[in-house]
C-alpha cells in the first residue's frame, strides 16, 4: 500500500508526527483530530475522512476520546516524507543562499514532488547535512531516526554547558529574533538564573549575555556541551 499513498495522505502522515512529536503528547502518542485539522486548515470531515483511509491502509490507529497515532508503518512512512521536506530545506540554505526563516513553505512544497533519485542528489549538493538548518535530525532513506537524548532548555540544569541541538519553531519572526540572539543550533551557553513562576532566563553566550522568556526557551531544545 505505501507505494500507492496519494501526495496528500503522505502529508497527513508528515503532519500527525510532527503533532505527535511534540512534548505533550510523547506519553501515549495519540492526538487529537481536532489538533490534526487546526494544523492543516481543513474541516473536520475532511479530517475523518483521510482518516479512515490511512487507518484501512494500516498506517493509523484511532481509539474513541483519545485520539490518532501512527502505526510504525506510518512512521516509518512519515519520516520518509519528512526526509525529503529536511533535504530540501539544507539544500535550500546551503546551496541556494536563503536564510533559516525562509525555508520552511518553500521546502514544504518542493517536497511533495520531489523523487528519491532527486532528493539524494540535493543531498549530495548541500554536503549529505545529518539535520535540517532547524537542527532537526534527517531521518534515513528507510525512515529511520537515531535516538534523541536532548531536552529542553526551559527545564535545563543552571551553571551548566550546553549546546543548542535544535528549534522547534517555524514561524519566521521567531527564527530571525533567535539568529539574532544567536541561539541557533550548535551554540553553546550556560544557563545563570531561570526566575520561578515560568518567568525569564538568564543565559551566558560566550562574554555575551541575554534574557529570553521561558515560552522561548521552550522551543529549544539542548544537550550537556
Amino acid at each position: 500500500m505505501p507505494a500507492d499513498l496519494s501526495p496528500t495522505m503522505r502529508d497527513y502522515l508528515a503532519h500527525i508526527y510532527r503533532l505527535c512529536d511534540r512534548d505533550d503528547a510523547l506519553a501515549s502518542g495519540y492526538v487529537s483530530t481536532s489538533a490534526l485539522a487546526d494544523q492543516l486548515d481543513v474541516s473536520a470531515p475532511a479530517v475523518n475522512r483521510m482518516i479512515t483511509k490511512l487507518k484501512d491502509a494500516g498506517l493509523l490507529e484511532h481509539e474513541p476520546y483519545q485520539g490518532i497515532r501512527l502505526t510504525p508503518d506510518g512512521q516509518r512512512e512519515a519520516l520518509k516524507v519528512l526526509r525529503r521536506h529536511r533535504i530540501a530545506e539544507a539544500f535550500l540554505v546551503n546551496v541556494m543562499g536563503f536564510k533559516w526563516h525562509e525555508v520552511y513553505a518553500e521546502a514544504d512544497q518542493m517536497a511533495q514532488g520531489l523523487s528519491d533519485k532527486l532528493t539524494e542528489r540535493m543531498a549530495a549538493m548541500a554536503g549529505h547535512p545529518t539535520t535540517c538548518p532547524h537542527g532537526e535530525p534527517i531521518p534515513t532513506p528507510q525512515g529511520e531516526l537515531p535516538p534523541l537524548d536532548d531536552f529542553l532548555l526551559a527545564g535545563a540544569p543552571l551553571d551548566t554547558d550546553l549546546q543548542i541541538t535544535r528549534v522547534r519553531t517555524r514561524e519566521p519572526d521567531r527564527l530571525e529574533y533567535l539568529a539574532a540572539l544567536g541561539l541557533t543550533p550548535g551554540a553553546r551557553l550556560r544557563v545563570l538564573h531561570a526566575a520561578p513562576f515560568h518567568g525569564p532566563l538568564q543565559l551566558k553566550l560566550g562574554r555575551e549575555y541575554r534574557i529570553i522568556g521561558h515560552n522561548l526557551a521552550e522551543l529549544i531544545r539542548v544537550k550537556p556541551a
